[in-house]
Parts: structure tokens; sequence; C-alpha cells
């Protein structure tokens, strides 16, 4: 166990009691949680929810019979959101390193079983660093999912590395976390408090890049992107030369270019996806109204055709010819608060 670890695991199993301990919003939604899913959080003990801390709603939809595999899973709240989403066919591992943690969520599986009415446990959860996943087998998720977790690990390549490994192909990782727009100081990457606040760890955006295509993840889409203050004074004052971003990211595991390149292909979305029935917002560069045509770039059209989103859209199109790079909007960043 590195010193990180051992901080890490200090800060969130005995400093932290509640959200309310924490001095800064980085490890907070930064963006309202969707309409949809709050009925469904509304099912989990308020045990579980006091003691979640996350940055985001890293919960992608199509999830239905579904293996899901939540790094950091912390007190469960995603994990149990997800039993919901998944059914009682699907299946929910939450990876954590922290034991008052996973004392926690282990401790109400029965209640949600019960609440849920499945007649049994569709979740589990496992004691893991997240950057080792040695009990997943490979190939053998459809989804990664993390809630401002990985800044918390002094490795983040080898937890890439592990998640492409347990992802199927056409996978999908999905997770939220906190960005800087450089590489951090020693001083402020071995600072505990600044890492159990989620922002001593935080990933330079270019790095994040460069890892995951090293390891075939060759594009990564942002779907949300918010400007994250640093309002505690004592922290700000430390940090006040960087720019932090809470941001939803995600990527598939297929072999696609890391560009978007143009290749002529069109969808059009079904509108069969719950909750999306007027329109899917794939990320901040890609939204499908129900019905129309849409150009798309030739990466696109396979994770579309060779993912779990291939029975929600039509594409017609095909690799014979190339048009170019695709021209794509630029990501938006918006100010954004705590819960």
């Amino acid at each position: 166990m590195s010193k990180t670890h051992e901080d890490v695991k200090q800060y969130y199993g005995e400093t932290l009691t509640s959200k309310e301990d924490l001095l800064t919003s980085a490890c907070c939604p930064s963006e309202a949680m969707p309409k949809h899913l709050r009925p469904l959080v509304a099912n989990i003990h308020d045990d579980i929810l006091t003691k979640f801390y996350g940055c985001g709603s890293p919960i992608p939809p199509m999830l239905k019979g579904m293996t899901v595999l939540d790094l950091g899973s912390g007190s469960g709240q995603d994990c149990y959101l997800l039993s919901q989403l998944v059914g009682e066919s699907g299946k929910v591992i939450g990876v954590d390193m922290t034991d008052q943690q996973l004392d926690v969520a282990r401790q109400y599986i029965d209640y949600h079983t019960e609440k849920f009415g499945y007649l049994k446990p569709n979740i589990s959860f496992v004691k893991h660093f997240i950057e080792d996943l040695s009990s997943i087998a490979d190939n053998s998720i459809d989804l990664v999912v993390s809630n401002c977790v990985i800044n918390l690990t002094p490795n983040k390549q080898k937890v890439f590395s592990e998640i492409h490994r347990v992802l199927k192909l056409g996978g999908e990782l999905y997770f939220s976390d906190i960005f800087a727009d450089r590489r951090l100081g020693d001083a402020i990457k071995s600072d505990p408090v600044l890492v159990g606040e989620c922002l001593g760890g935080a990933l330079y955006i270019e790095d994040y890049r460069r890892q995951m295509s090293a390891l075939g993840f060759n594009m990564s889409y942002v779907v949300s992107n918010s400007i994250l203050p640093v309002d505690n004074p004592a922290l700000a004052e430390k940090l006040s030369h960087i720019n932090f971003t809470s941001q939803t990211m995600r990527a598939f595991k297929l072999d696609v270019e890391d560009r978007e390149e143009n290749y002529g292909h069109q969808v059009k979305y079904l509108g069969t996806i719950a909750e999306y029935e007027t329109a899917y917002a794939f990320d901040q560069t890609y939204d499908f109204p129900n019905g129309q045509w849409v150009a798309i770039s030739g990466n696109m059209a396979k994770i579309l055709s060779q993912s779990r989103y291939a029975k929600a859209f039509e594409i017609k199109g095909d690799f014979s010819t190339h048009y170019g790079g695709l021209n794509v909007k630029p990501v938006t960043e918006k100010p954004s608060g705590c819960c």
C-alpha cells in the first residue's frame, strides 16, 4: 500500500463521517441528477446516501441485464442505483479498499434486495485496490463506472489498463472525475487533505488522453464539463494557479481512430432508449433527435453499431470513401456548484 492509499483510507474511513465534513465541492455532484434517476435514489437507505462522496452522476442508459463494475464504490449509492437499472437478471460489482465504507455498503444488501422486490441479490462488494481487479475475469464486464475516485489513485495508468482488460469488446467506461489544466506539483500531490478532497490527484486532461490512447481507448467523449471553484480560503491559496473542472467522460473498448474522421456515415435515433424519447445526447458534440438523420464520424458509427446501443439506432454508410476530418463543435464549460 502506497502513502497515497494510506492517506485516502484515513480520510474516507476516519476523517470524514458524512458529506458535511468535506472542505470543498469537488467530491459533490456538480450537476443535478437526471430526473428519471431520482425516484430510484429515494429507494436507497439514508445511511448509504449520507456517507457517499461523488462528483457526478455516471449512470448511462440501456443497462437491463448488464454486468456493471463500480470502481471505488464507497458506501454503495451508485451500486444500489445500478442494481435497480440492471434488474434482477443483471449484476453489479462494487470495488473499494476502505473497510468502513464496505461495511456500510454490505450491511444493506438484504434490505435493498427486499426493497427492490428481488428474490436474490444482484449485487456484491469486493475489497480491492482499483489498480488491481484480479478477481474480475478478462472481457467479462459490459460497463465500468466510477464516481470521483480515479483521481485518488497514485497509478491511474494501471487503473485504465485494468478497465480495458475486464471490459467486453464493445463495453463502455463511463465515469465522473476531477481534471486539472496542468500537471500538479509534488507538494500538492502529497498533501493528504488536497488528495482526500479529490484535488491533489486530479488528472491533467492531456495526460489522461495520452494514457487512454496508449491502451487502445483512442477516443474519449465529454458528456459534461463544469468549472470547479475552490471556495475554501486555505485550500484556494495553495491552488490559485490551477483551473479545475468536474467532467463526466465515456469511452468504448473498440477499434476506433484517434480523431473523428468523416466517411459519410449517417445515423437515425429510433427513440427507444427509456427516458430519452425525444432525443438522446451522447456527449457535448453529438445530439441525436428522434427520427432525424445526423452526420457522424466513422468512430461514432462503430460505437453505435458495435455496442449495446446498436438496437436504438439505424446507421447507413460504409468506410469505402474518406472525406477528411469531421467538424465538431467545441466543448463548452459552465460554472457549477455543489449538491
